[in-house]
């Protein structure tokens, strides 16, 4: 029988990262179930199956793979919370939903490993159930590494976390904690043993903070120590948390769970700091911000362009159909360039009104005009009805190679005089210094000479 259970576990978990989110919901209460799956479904998009019974749910577990499950524990055929054995057997990571929550039953709950559980005490209780589901199906795009020299040790808190739905490394030393950090840029929390051989914790949050700040990579500090000053010393080094052992494990699950919050938030912001709210793209402050950075690190041998992109008539579209149909277009237009840059990892914002910018990466003047030549077919492909009248969008492009050693806004001036250009030729065409030959008339011989 113990073989048996151990065979299911391990097959569960070798299955599991395969599995999309999928959520177990066990409760015997049809209008407690409803609730729960509608809004469930809607503010996490996971599917979720329910069944109402000890049998129901060993039915399910022996023909399905979920993410995690949400349980009560009276049900009518396991009125003891035996279903928390039966999850336990399937490997399944475990939410409790209790009417009470005793110290006893905590005790008696955590030997079975549950990832969290809910007191039923409130009009709160089904916020609070969408709020720890979401944390818990959130949390596998986050990494973290464990760094510890004690292999027991470590283990646990790979356990612990590995629960919790995160992706989790392990580094035996402060020095292979440096190297996997190097190699991997996608960690976000290190949670660190003070007393290691090569380098205690102290000095490697010192190290990691000399190139991750505590906006890009939390870290908590663990030891064993009875040294009280142990912890003001972490944080002075620049550690986010700290925490002693023997820990309650909740505790720790707390800890991790408000440093990533703090993380959450920070990218939030940080995403609506950077982001044109109607567009969705990248606004003028964050495209000159990287693109200047992108020019100062580029090396010689790596040649960029930049193009302005300014759609044609947007004035007469706002004037005719309203100042809605308006911003249909500039979506519309938005969407078509995030898509077409995409591929290519080329970096597209909007500066404002119906102007737009595009960094194009790795691309000489050639495959730039040749680039925006698609831009500009795609868009003009493009139609949009308003009150059973279609409008047809075009736009005017300016693009022009970056040259190493000029300034980027003087590049920028030159793709811009591009654009008047494209736009006094006749609009709905791209201009680049490929295409200068035919600019040369004697209307805009003036402006053309300011290129140069």
């Amino acid at each position: 029988m113990a073989a048996r259970k151990d065979a299911r576990r391990i097959a569960s978990e070798a299955t599991r990262e395969a599995v999309s989110n999928r959520i177990l919901l066990i409760e015997d209460s049809p209008a407690m179930t409803m609730l729960l799956r509608q809004r469930m479904e809607e503010e996490t998009g996971a599917e979720v199956i329910c069944c109402d019974s000890h049998a129901a749910a060993r039915a399910c577990l022996e023909n399905e793979q979920f993410t995690l499950a949400l349980t009560g524990l009276n049900l009518p055929d396991s009125p003891r919370g035996e279903i928390l054995a039966l999850l336990g057997d399937f490997g399944v990571p475990t939410i409790v939903f209790t009417a009470m929550f005793d110290p006893e039953a905590r005790e008696r709950y955590a030997q079975k490993k549950i990832i969290d559980y809910i007191v039923k005490d409130g009009p709160r209780t089904v916020e609070t159930v969408l709020h720890t589901v979401a944390r818990i199906l959130s949390n596998s795009a986050f990494t973290i590494l464990v760094v510890d020299d004690a292999r027991s040790a470590r283990s646990g808190l790979v356990e612990i976390l590995k629960r919790q739905n995160f992706r989790v490394l392990e580094a035996h030393s402060g020095t292979q904690a440096l190297e996997i950090i190097e190699a991997e840029d996608k960690i976000e929390l290190v949670v660190t043993d003070y007393h290691m051989p090569d380098m205690d914790g102290y000095e490697l949050t010192r190290r990691i903070r000399e190139t991750r700040s505590s906006e890009e990579m939390r870290i908590v500090g663990v030891s064993s120590s009875t040294d009280r000053w142990l912890s003001a010393s972490f944080l002075k080094a620049g550690a986010c948390d700290f925490i002693y052992r023997p820990f309650v494990p909740e505790e720790l699950q707390c800890r991790i769970d408000n440093n990533i919050e703090t993380l959450k938030q920070i990218q939030r912001l940080r995403y609506l700091a950077d982001r044109d709210y109607l567009t969705g793209l990248s606004n003028r402050r964050c495209f000159f911000e990287k693109t200047r950075h992108m020019e100062a690190t580029r090396t010689p041998e790596h040649c960029s362009s930049v193009a302005i992109l300014d759609i044609d008539h947007f004035k007469k579209i706002n004037d005719t159909y309203g100042h809605e149909a308006g911003d249909r277009v500039l979506k519309m237009v938005a969407d078509a360039l995030a898509e077409t840059c995409a591929p290519a990892k080329h970096f597209a914002a909007r500066l404002g009104g119906e102007e737009f910018a595009l960094y194009l990466r790795n691309t000489d003047a050639f495959q730039a005009h040749s680039f925006c030549e698609k831009v500009r077919q795609q868009i003009e492909e493009l139609v949009m009805e308003v009150n059973n009248h279609e409008i047809a969008v075009t736009v005017s492009i300016g693009v022009v190679e970056t040259e190493t050693g000029e300034s980027f806004d003087n590049n920028l001036n030159a793709a811009d005089q591009l654009l008047y250009l494209a736009k006094s030729s006749g609009r709905n065409r791209v201009y680049s210094t490929l295409t200068l030959p035919e600019a040369m008339t004697a209307a805009n011989a003036s402006a053309v000479a300011e290129l140069f």
